[in-house]
């Protein structure tokens, strides 16, 4: 009998744990140290900011109650609840948690700053001319010059609260010793093998009926390097999420045409909406071959090839086309009539008006990749040689890549663009003279004095309306020069078993557990 009672107790308790993978695996819990998308999810279930992002990426209070915008949108004042606590930790005394203070908020940013810290999100606080603790539930941050997109920025994870008692007793070892005011609060790390997060029974959100939240009484995390290994895991029922669509199971799972096959339509759901990424080819516009250099050259690849075709056979219809501008669908300044269609008569007689005006009979150029994307560069290259283009292709490895575009070591290259926070203007600063490679991410070293100029003007511009308007001029002023080849705009996808409710979706593709509820 007493077997029997603690079977069950143990069955409903597995109930209330929500299990993932992480093939990435995990760096730090240290918020000042999420880069990644793997330590992005695991910070983002232990710690909070001033302010948070909904799934429509609305920017909306969360330590902070609400804020007030004043001189000329420089200076930021954040009223602050007073009912939010640190997790509970011996190094906080009797009472073993403390409440979060203004001047908590002023320590994170500092430390955030420091350059002995290192973190390599010191970039978001680049804007800020200083900040100050007007009293314990009110914290200021004064601009150097207005910036519409400042409170998206301060929703990443990097502007996290940290405890100043508990970061310095640990060092550098806090990345394995996190405190923070999150739903979900630390409780074993076995690196490479499993992360356990244990219910936050303190934590200050609820939902709309006044219920406390989280709902889950646990996080598993999981560490298992291959993804079909996880996916494995997954149609088994050990695991209860999997994102993004691997080639190693994406015909197991979809048809061609992006649907669930029947196989898995009783046991899993599938979600899925546009992600601010896209995913693109680069010219070096300071190259030195001929053949990149020329502009009837560049517009032919973009038109050369057909890019629903490209994501019906390569991503099973997940994806979306990219015949827009740089900026993803999903973003205010998105516009899909500014880029380039298939049209591959236009794009021979580009390539043949190039032949006849250079005497170059036999137009080739190299395209540089790596392994994960070397289908999608192999289908352009065919497509593009039906134009009258020779295209090489170069597989180096991820590393090196990075490394090469920086250094304006590569003529032609795949990238691909994840927002940093949810503003276009995060994607068109890849355009702005200032930013050239390596001290920004410039890597085209496109530069045009009308761009440069429009966005100057769109920080000042405090109309949203006009902004994105704005946002579009730019975009489509760029593709007029096409230093780049849209590709797709990625599509975030989630498989849950069906008794996961409440995980929702986004465009930042943020894993948001608090709301999340397993039923038996």
């Amino acid at each position: 009998m007493v077997f029997s009672c603690s079977s069950k107790q143990n069955s409903n308790k597995d109930q209330l744990v929500f299990k993932y993978n992480e093939h990435k695996n995990i760096g730090s819990l240290d918020p000042a140290f999420s880069k990644d998308l793997a330590d992005i999810w695991a910070t983002h279930q232990l710690f909070n900011g001033l302010v948070q992002m909904d799934e429509k990426l609305n920017v909306k209070p969360c330590i902070s109650k609400n804020w007030i915008v004043t001189d000329s949108a420089t200076t930021y004042t954040f009223n602050l609840r007073n009912d939010v606590f640190f997790h509970k930790h011996k190094l906080f005394g009797k009472d073993s948690t403390r409440t979060v203070k203004a001047s908590d908020f002023e320590y994170s940013f500092n430390r955030l700053k420091d350059k002995s810290v290192a973190s390599p999100g010191s970039w978001v606080l680049n804007k800020v001319e200083s900040y100050s603790v007007i009293n314990d539930t009110t914290f200021q941050i004064q601009l150097k010059q207005p910036f519409p997109a400042f409170l998206g920025l301060l929703t990443m994870k990097y502007c996290s609260v940290v405890p100043k008692e508990i970061v310095e007793h640990y060092g550098s070892d806090f990345r394995s010793h996190p405190i923070g005011t999150g739903p979900f609060k630390f409780k074993r790390w076995e690196e490479n093998i499993k992360l356990v997060f244990r219910r936050n029974n303190n934590y200050f959100e609820s939902d709309k009926e006044g219920n406390t939240l989280p709902y889950l009484e646990a996080i598993a995390i999981t560490f298992l390097p291959d993804k079909q290994s996880e996916f494995l895991q997954f149609a088994q029922g050990n695991i209860d999420f999997v994102s993004g669509l691997d080639s190693s199971y994406k015909d197991e799972i979809l048809t061609s045409d992006g649907k669930l096959r029947s196989l898995y339509v009783d046991d899993v759901n599938m979600i899925r909406g546009p992600y601010l990424n896209t995913e693109y080819l680069a010219f070096f516009m300071e190259t030195d071959v001929d053949e990149l250099q020329a502009l009837k050259l560049r517009r032919a690849i973009n038109i050369g090839f057909d890019r629903s075709k490209m994501m019906t056979y390569l991503r099973n219809g997940i994806g979306i086309p990219a015949n827009g501008g740089f900026i993803p669908k999903g973003l205010p300044g998105f516009d899909n009539s500014i880029g380039f269609t298939y049209q591959p008569e236009i794009a021979k007689q580009l390539v043949s008006e190039f032949k006849s005006e250079t005497g170059n009979q036999n137009p080739e150029v190299t395209l540089t990749t790596t392994s994960n994307y070397l289908s999608f560069c192999e289908f352009i290259q065919r497509e593009i040689q039906k134009i009258g283009l020779q295209v090489n292709i170069d597989v180096i490895p991820a590393s090196s890549l990075k490394d090469a575009k920086a250094n304006s070591q590569l003529d032609f290259f795949r990238a691909s663009w994840i927002a940093d926070y949810p503003d276009a203007e995060n994607y068109l600063s890849l355009y702005y003279s200032k930013n050239f490679s390596p001290n920004g991410p410039n890597y085209t070293h496109f530069k045009s004095d009308t761009f440069d100029a429009m966005y100057e003007a769109a920080y000042l511009e405090t109309n949203i309306t006009e902004r994105e308007a704005l946002y579009t001029k730019m975009d489509s002023l760029v593709m007029t020069s096409a230093p780049i080849v849209p590709l797709f705009y990625d599509e975030v996808v989630r498989f849950t078993r069906k008794n996961v409710n409440g995980l929702g979706i986004n465009a930042t593709n943020l894993l948001e557990l608090k709301t999340v509820q397993k039923n038996k």
